[in-house]
């Protein structure tokens, strides 16, 4: 007797994975943000003690601050901002922590059939590299940006296309080198 099932096609497997993931990850960014945000479902503990999001925006002020610093920049920091002295002041917002880039990046890693060792390795560079862009950007935002409306100057969405460009670049050899794996040494 012949078997009628028919097996699912690895692409439509990949896509499921990768929106399930994506989903997954950014739903919960938006959910945790939403409870360690004053209003609505706000929870102070979580707050006060296991707030990643503004510890990570910590970080990235500081670690951009410090750059600055040995570049010869004099730089006054809070919790959402990060001025440089005789230059601009600029405010980090949760939409300049590249959380969505991140997200969509490690789902894809995760998602797409490959080793664990090249996934981690694959997976951390990338993020690292999206944060190293994300600095520079903050960077020169501190120094050079005007705010003008006679030109386009929304520095979100240039950095969300340089971004995307690049890991549409790296996914494209990413995936060549896994299509010269052999099959059986992804999991």
């Amino acid at each position: 007797m012949k078997s009628t099932s028919k097996k699912i096609n690895p692409a439509i497997i990949f896509i499921i994975r990768f929106l399930l993931l994506f989903g997954t990850f950014y739903g919960f960014y938006l959910l945790y943000l939403g409870v360690v945000s004053p209003g609505g479902y706000y929870n102070s503990y979580l707050d006060k003690h296991f707030n990643f999001i503004n510890d990570f925006r910590t970080l990235l002020i500081g670690i951009s601050s410090g750059v600055l610093n040995l570049l010869g920049y004099q730089t006054k920091t809070s919790a959402e901002q990060m001025l440089v002295v005789g230059h601009n002041i600029v405010h980090i917002g949760y939409d300049c922590l590249g959380i969505a880039v991140m997200c969509f990046f490690a789902a894809f890693v995760i998602a797409y059939p490959a080793t664990l060792r090249t996934r981690l390795i694959f997976g951390i560079a990338g993020i690292l590299c999206i944060q190293l862009l994300n600095i520079i950007r903050i960077v020169l935002l501190s120094l050079y940006w005007k705010h003008n409306h006679a030109f386009i100057s929304d520095h979100h969405t240039i950095f969300n296309i340089v971004v995307y460009l690049l890991i549409g670049i790296s996914i494209y050899f990413y995936i060549r080198l896994q299509d010269k794996q052999p099959l059986h040494a992804a999991n």
